[in-house]
């Protein structure tokens, strides 16, 4: 099926990364593929996601020219190797972009995130990614605002940790755990959402866990411009493509496909307060 075909009226996308130097280099540029193939083709919203500093800002310079895009800002597990003389520092530049309500407001800021931990590259630094994750979280708490949690290889600590932080809530996006945590994270109020992965041959786990959660706390995302869904796995992935991944959730739940687009973007506006 041609991706001109997707009709992605109504859908939510939790989760993008469209400030990615992978769209100047594979495509004819974000603002093209926002124009035409996301918002373009009916994409209700999209929840902008920063990884540091520095692309906190692109995420939110590029929110503020689309009405339906909102930003999220944080520092992402992977991106804490570079700033391991300047937690303090770092930290402090973030606390100042979402400590005042109305810079966020202003700056449409939603969430704060991608933050969390990641174990799966060799080399990663256990302690400062536990040390940042702690410290932002620690934040949401303080300015009651929703996170989004990056987990990868890191399960147990990732759940540990948020537990310990029984006043903040958020979403565990592209789950990859178990079904038994997915159960126990929704049991606290988490949300787990879903990429494209949802739709891989070989997801077994992940579909396992969306048969598992009721359907009031799924997400669901592209995590663009990775993770596209099948028959695209391995291209460059956009929001227009999120038909096959709803597709996918309505399938496992024995829902229509509006059913699940529904249910899928009033959880994502009730979670983020959009």
């Amino acid at each position: 099926m041609s991706e001109a075909l997707y009709d992605c009226t109504g859908i939510f996308d939790s989760h993008a990364h469209y400030f990615d130097r992978r769209f100047a280099a594979e495509t004819e540029g974000a603002d093209f593929i926002l124009e035409n193939e996301v918002f373009g083709k009916g994409i209700e919203g999209v929840i902008n996601v920063g990884t540091n500093n520095q692309t906190n800002m692109l995420c939110i310079e590029q929110s503020q020219r689309y009405s339906k895009m909102y930003a999220a800002v944080g520092i992402h597990p992977e991106d804490v190797a570079y700033f391991k003389k300047g937690i303090d520092e770092e930290l402090s530049k973030l606390y100042a972009l979402i400590k005042a309500p109305e810079l966020r407001k202003q700056n449409k800021i939603v969430a704060l995130g991608e933050i969390g931990l990641d174990y799966h590259y060799e080399g990663f630094d256990k302690d400062l990614q536990k040390q940042y994750f702690g410290h932002q979280l620690e934040m949401a708490m303080t300015l009651d605002m929703p996170v989004i949690i990056h987990d990868r290889d890191a399960h147990g600590d990732c759940f540990e940790t948020v537990i310990k932080y029984k006043n903040v809530r958020g979403v565990f996006h592209s789950f990859s755990g178990s079904a038994e945590m997915a159960k126990e994270l929704v049991k606290r109020g988490w949300y787990i959402s879903f990429s494209g992965v949802l739709t891989f041959k070989n997801a077994r786990k992940t579909v396992e866990v969306a048969e598992t959660i009721p359907l009031d706390k799924i997400l669901v995302e592209t995590d663009c411009p990775y993770l596209a869904p099948h028959p695209y796995r391995g291209k460059i992935n956009h929001s227009g493509l999120m038909y096959l991944t709803v597709q996918r959730l309505a399938e496992i739940k024995g829902i229509s496909i509006e059913d699940a687009i529904i249910a899928t973007r009033e959880n994502t506006k009730a979670l983020f307060g959009i």
